[in-house]
């Protein structure tokens, strides 16, 4: 999404041209195989791993931190593969959209026209508003020791990164576009008029 809205904004010309449907199955299937690369990392970590008695996770889903509370014996290493990984993962996707904003701020700022600006700033703030969210949580979750894992707090800082962005993601991008603008003051109008 920072590659698009750096190309939008940046290249607006060659938008059609550069975010092709190749460089998009690209872009895709980059993202799908480095999730799973990180998903099978973070397996077998966990694997290596020898349980205790309990095998509930007091949990809404199998996340890291309660997996990890349930193993016996030393974890420390599990702990420094999952830490590791997870830098990877959150540092890498952070670089690529921090430069592509950091582009995009550039090009911005070359804008004459305030108005120009404004448009400009508006399609990026949807985009970085979920990025925030999310990576501020995710960020919570696996970059911080064992010793600082708080179930409830956990399990709500999960529901955020896991539930509530998905869900804000087509909240935040349709409001955006007019249509959708226009039918939603349509029908507010018309709930309105229709109690009165």
């Amino acid at each position: 999404m920072g590659f698009d809205r750096y190309v939008a904004i940046c290249a607006p010309l060659h938008y059609a041209s550069r975010m092709n449907p190749a460089l998009c199955a690209q872009l895709v299937g980059t993202s799908f195989l480095s999730g799973y690369l990180f998903g099978l990392g973070m397996t077998l970590v966990i694997f290596r791993l020898s349980f205790c008695s309990s095998h509930e996770i007091q949990h809404f889903f199998c996340d890291t931190p309660p997996v990890l509370s349930l193993a016996c014996g030393d974890t420390r290493l599990s702990e420094l593969g999952i830490l590791i990984l997870s830098l990877m993962v959150l540092l890498v996707s952070f670089f690529l959209i921090t430069v592509s904003y950091a582009y995009i701020l550039v090009a911005i700022l070359r804008i004459p026209s305030a108005e120009g600006r404004r448009k400009a700033f508006s399609t990026c703030a949807s985009h970085l508003t979920v990025v925030v969210i999310h990576y501020g949580c995710a960020s919570f979750m696996y970059l911080r020791p064992k010793a600082s894992y708080s179930l409830e707090r956990d399990q709500l800082i999960a529901v955020t990164y896991t539930v509530a962005t998905p869900l804000l993601n087509p909240i935040v991008y349709s409001l955006r576009n007019r249509a959708v603008q226009s039918a939603l003051r349509n029908a507010f109008r018309g709930s309105l008029l229709g109690k009165g």
